[in-house]
Order: structure tokens, then sequence, then C-alpha cells
């Protein structure tokens, strides 16, 4: 009696290394699980076929679902904000005047990125600014930037 791999084999497969992925800090045993689940859909479907057609099927498929995950998927989702960035990496960021300050009131600019979670700050100037005028982060003092004027 030989011994042969039915689609519910690559079900439990799939499903150990997904739940390995758990204890495994890489997100990438994750891929190989779902390889195992599309090769059992395959399974399902063409029940003949041959052990090393499935692993190869197996292989291409997890590579395919990895490459996919690394080259397409999470450029997209890296954070761009520069939140939860040390105070200095912000440093020279430049925004836009959204609210002329007028004592005692401080004014508002407004960063096409945001900074340090937020895009809109409170802000002090030396100089005298005007509405649309750019400045550039020098310093954070609390919650209000300390700005110049962007030469």
């Amino acid at each position: 009696m030989a011994f042969q791999i039915e689609y519910w084999h690559w079900v439990v497969f799939g499903m150990l290394l997904i739940l390995a992925e758990l204890v495994l800090p890489s997100f990438t045993v994750f891929w190989f699980g779902l390889g195992a689940f599309l090769l059992a859909v395959l399974m399902w479907l063409q029940p003949d076929l041959s052990l090393s057609l499935q692993l190869v099927a197996w292989a291409v498929s997890s590579s395919l679902f990895a490459l996919g995950w690394f080259k397409l998927v999470r450029p997209l989702m890296v954070d761009r904000t520069k939140a939860g960035i040390a105070r200095e990496a912000v440093l020279g960021e430049t925004g836009q005047v959204i609210q002329v300050p007028q004592p005692p009131r401080r004014g508002q600019m407004r960063f096409a990125t945001p900074v340090l979670g937020d895009d809109e700050w409170e802000f002090i100037c030396d100089e005298p600014v005007e509405l649309g005028d750019r400045l550039m982060i020098v310093e954070i003092s609390g919650n209000t930037l300390i700005v110049k004027k962007r030469g």
C-alpha cells in the first residue's frame, strides 16, 4: 500500500506553517503556508498530481507569494509620516503659514507630510511672517515649533 498525499495534507501543512509564523518574527513563513493552501486547491481540482510536481508547484507558488509581498505590496506600506522619529530628524523640515500669529495667539503652519504625527502645528518665529510664507523648523518647544523663514 503506497502513501498518497491528499489535498487535506496540504491544508494541514499550510495551517502549521501559518501557525509557525506566530513564533517566528519574519513574516516569510506565512507565504509558504499560503502556497500550501494554493496547492491544496490545485490538488482538490487535480488529485493525481505527482509528488515531484506538487513540490515544484508549492515552491514556485510560495516564492511568488513572498516575492510579490516584498517587492510589490510591502513598499506601498512604508510609513512616510516621520511619526515616532527623533526630534532631530524633523529639524529642517519646511511648512507653509496658514494662520499669521496675532498676540496672544500663535501662528499655525501646515506641512505636506505629517511631522511628529500631525500636519498642522503652532509656531513661534522671531521674524514677521505673512500668509503663505515657507518656514523651516529650527527647534521644538513642547507642542510649539520654533521656526525661521526659509532663505
